[in-house]
C-alpha cells in the first residue's frame, strides 16, 4: 500500500533541486514530463497523490501553453510557496535553454555551420518529430468526425491566411463551434486542490495576462519599435498556444523570419536541435532570442526572449487555480476546449508543410531521412535525442 503524500511544507532549495534534476534528464516532449513528474512528485518523493496530480494535469491541459511547465509551477508553488514556482520553473528550464543559447552562437560564429550537413540533418528530423505530434494529436484529439473536420478546417484556414491573424481566428473558430456544436459525456471533477492562491491574486495574474496581451499590440504599433514588435510576438505566441510546444513553432516562425530577425534556415536548425535536449520546447525561444539579428541577440537576447514567452503560462495558472473546480464542471466549457483541440492538430498539420517540410525537404534522399526518422519514432519507438543525433549523422554523410 502507499503511503500518503506528505503536506509538510518544502524548502525553495528542495524544490530547485527537484526540478533541476528532471531538467537535465526529461526528454521525449510534454507528455513524457509529465509521467517523469508523476514518477517524480507522486510516487518517488510523495508531494501529492494520484488524484490531485490528475486534477492539476487537467487544469494545466485546459489552458493554452507549455502544460509540463505549468504543472512544474504549480507543483512548487504548492511545495515552496512563490519562490518554489520560480525555481521549479528555473530548474526545469534553465539546462536547454542555455544548451540552445550555445548552439545559437555556435550558428553565428561559424557562419557555414548552418549549411552544413549534419544541421541539415536537424531540418530533417523536424519533419518527423512535427509528423508524429500530428499523428499522436489526431488521434487522441480527433475520434470522431466533427473534431476530424474541425481540424480539416483550421489547417486550410491557415494556408489560405498564413499569419498570426489566421492561426488565432482558427482557434477562437474552432472554439466557437466546438461550444455550439460538439456534445460530450460528462465527466466527474476530482476533489479541491489547494495551492495557496486566493481569488483576488488569481484575478491579479489573470487581469495582467489580459493587460498585456491587448496592451502590448498598442504599445508595439505606437512606439514603430522592433524590440516591442518581437516582445509582443513571443507574449502572443506564448500566450495563444494550445496542445504543447510544438504548436508554438508556426507562431514564433509567424513573428521572427518575416521581418528578417532570424532566417528560416536558422530557424529550422534551431527547432532541430531543440528535440535533442532535455526541458519543455518552449526554450526554444532562448535560441531565437541569442541567433537573431535585432535589437537584442547573444545571451540578454536569450534570456529575455525566454522570460517573455513563459510570463503568460505563469499568469493564467496562476490566475486560474482558485477558479478551476468550478470552471471545469461545465459542460460548454469542455465543448469548447474539444473544439481548440481539434483546431490546434489542424494548425500543426499546415506548420508540417510551411514551413517544416518546404523548409526541409528538397530530394528523395531528404524525404527518406524523414520517413525512416519517423518510423523510428512512431515504431521503433526510439527517443528522440538518439533519432535526432542519427539524423544529424546521416546528413553530414549525405553531403560528405
Amino acid at each position: 500500500m502507499t503511503s500518503p503524500p506528505s503536506r509538510r511544507p518544502g524548502t525553495v532549495l528542495e524544490v530547485l533541486l527537484a526540478f533541476l534534476r528532471l531538467g537535465l534528464s526529461s526528454f521525449g516532449g510534454p507528455v513524457a514530463h509529465l509521467g517523469y513528474f508523476r514518477t517524480e512528485f507522486v510516487e518517488r518523493r510523495r508531494w501529492l497523490d494520484d488524484r490531485s496530480y490528475s486534477d492539476l494535469v487537467a487544469l494545466c491541459q485546459f489552458l493554452p501553453g507549455p502544460a509540463s511547465s505549468q504543472v512544474g509551477m504549480a507543483l512548487g508553488l504548492s511545495r515552496a510557496g512563490w519562490l518554489g514556482a520560480l525555481m521549479a520553473w528555473v530548474g526545469f528550464t534553465l539546462p536547454s535553454a542555455l544548451a540552445l543559447i550555445v548552439f545559437a552562437y555556435g550558428i553565428a560564429r561559424y557562419g557555414g555551420l548552418a549549411a552544413s550537413g549534419a544541421i541539415h540533418g536537424l531540418k530533417v528530423v523536424a519533419v518527423a518529430v512535427v509528423a508524429q505530434a500530428v499523428w499522436g494529436m489526431a488521434k487522441s484529439l480527433c475520434p470522431d468526425r466533427p473534431r476530424a473536420g474541425l481540424a480539416i478546417f483550421a489547417a486550410l484556414l491557415t494556408l489560405v491566411l498564413p499569419s498570426a491573424l489566421g492561426q488565432v481566428g482558427a482557434i477562437l473558430a474552432c472554439g466557437l463551434i466546438g461550444w455550439r456544436l460538439l456534445q460530450l459525456p460528462r465527466q466527474e471533477a476530482p476533489a479541491h486542490i489547494g495551492y495557496g492562491v486566493s481569488r483576488r491574486a488569481g484575478l491579479v495574474a489573470l487581469t495582467l495576462f489580459a493587460v498585456l496581451l491587448l496592451g502590448l499590440p498598442l504599445v508595439a504599433a505606437a512606439s514603430g519599435s522592433a524590440l516591442w514588435t518581437l516582445i509582443e510576438g513571443f507574449y502572443r505566441s506564448g500566450a495563444l498556444v494550445f496542445g504543447g510546444g510544438h504548436v508554438v513553432l508556426p507562431l514564433l516562425q509567424s513573428t521572427v523570419v518575416p521581418g528578417g530577425a532570424v532566417s528560416n534556415a536558422d530557424f529550422l536548425a534551431g527547432y532541430g536541435m531543440a528535440q535533442a535536449v532535455p526541458g519543455p520546447l518552449f526554450t526554444f525561444a532562448a535560441y531565437l532570442g541569442a541567433v537573431m539579428n535585432g535589437p537584442l541577440s547573444g545571451w540578454l537576447g536569450g534570456l529575455v526572449f525566454l522570460l517573455v514567452i513563459f510570463v503568460p503560462a505563469f499568469l493564467l495558472v496562476v490566475g486560474a487555480l482558485p477558479f478551476w473546480d468550478a470552471l471545469r464542471q461545465r459542460d460548454a466549457i469542455q465543448s469548447a476546449m474539444a473544439g481548440i483541440n481539434a483546431g490546434v492538430v489542424g494548425i500543426l498539420l499546415s506548420a508540417l508543410y510551411d514551413p517544416v517540410w518546404t523548409s526541409a525537404i528538397h530530394s528523395r534522399s531528404d524525404f527518406g531521412l524523414a520517413l525512416a526518422a519517423f518510423g523510428l519514432l512512431v515504431h521503433a519507438r526510439l527517443s528522440p535525442v538518439v533519432v535526432v543525433a542519427l539524423a544529424a549523422i546521416a546528413g553530414w554523410l549525405l553531403q560528405a
